[in-house]
């Protein structure tokens, strides 16, 4: 059988937002331009060397029903939650973290000269994992070790494998098998990955310039990249190279209710959560397993 190379279908630019208590991002999921791509609900760009733009940071707030999985490529944040877990994550390493049934947390991130930046996406969960227990999968940088593959592409493999199964990621087990690499290009580098067919595929260019697809179509930071169906998908460099977060995974094919932090499959579920933060019982001593 032929290999077929996935085709740009749209190429996206960030709109900017202010969320928490006035950190200024730029978003290119979870807007009026294109709302989800199942199962990834939201995708947030921070960079700013500006203190006024992201010092004020994301107070306590309440998540369920989703996955938050957070990069940072410069600075620190300090989090907390309600779990009792308290860190800092700086630049290169990843939160993953699995709200289930409902968490409390706050990221903060710290004055420092080079400011912050980084990239944050919420993930979907199937019906069934809704009301897992929440729990954390801290990844430190040393952790995410980067490797060069044919072609001079520089690869960190966050979840999934990649370059024929040779590279593993430490997230693994999830229901939606996803595929998250942090693929640097340096000038004159290619990159060529095997996505499964029917899986849904982006590409999120923070950092210069990158050519993607049988097409070359090309995208300058920052640019999120749709990709439609195929087998593989291939990457160049522009001229002084690039970075971009690729990330694929199985759709799940559910109803998705969402009102703010919460991400559900009705709106029945909706209103439940909104009852049981109201009444003190959104945080469970014994949340049921997934």
């Amino acid at each position: 059988m032929s290999t077929t190379s996935r085709a740009v279908a749209r190429v996206i630019t960030p709109e900017p937002v202010v969320e928490g208590a006035g950190v200024h991002l730029r978003r290119s999921l979870g807007t009026r331009t294109l709302d989800y791509l199942d199962p990834f609900l939201l995708l947030d760009h921070f960079e700013s060397a500006n203190p006024t733009d992201y010092e004020a940071g994301f107070p306590y707030h309440p998540h369920r029903g989703i996955e938050t999985v957070t990069v940072v490529r410069t600075g620190e944040i300090q989090h907390g939650d309600s779990l009792g877990h308290r860190g800092t994550i700086g630049a290169g390493d990843i939160q993953w973290m699995t709200s289930g049934s409902g968490i409390m947390h706050e990221e903060m991130p710290q004055v420092r000269a080079e400011g912050i930046g980084g990239l944050q996406l919420w993930l979907n969960v199937p019906a069934r994992e809704k009301m897992a227990r929440p729990r954390y999968r801290d990844l430190p940088a040393e952790r995410l070790v980067e490797t060069t593959v044919a072609g001079g592409a520089r690869l960190r493999v966050i979840a999934g494998e990649a370059d024929g199964g040779r590279l593993v990621g430490p997230v693994e087990g999830l229901a939606v098998a996803p595929k998250f690499i942090d693929v640097t290009l340096p000038p004159g580098a290619a990159f060529r990955e095997v996505v499964p067919r029917g899986h849904t595929a982006f590409a999120y260019v923070d950092h210069g310039e990158v050519h993607f697809g049988p097409e070359r179509t090309p995208a300058a930071a920052p640019a999120l990249v749709v990709f439609g169906d195929g087998d593989v998908l291939e990457a160049s460099a522009g001229p002084g190279g690039g970075r971009f977060l690729l990330a694929a995974a199985r759709p799940l094919g559910e109803p998705v209710a969402r009102y703010g932090p919460f991400v559900m499959n009705t709106r029945a579920e909706i209103e439940q959560t909104l009852a049981d933060l109201r009444s003190g019982r959104f945080i469970r001593d014994e949340p049921r397993d997934g």
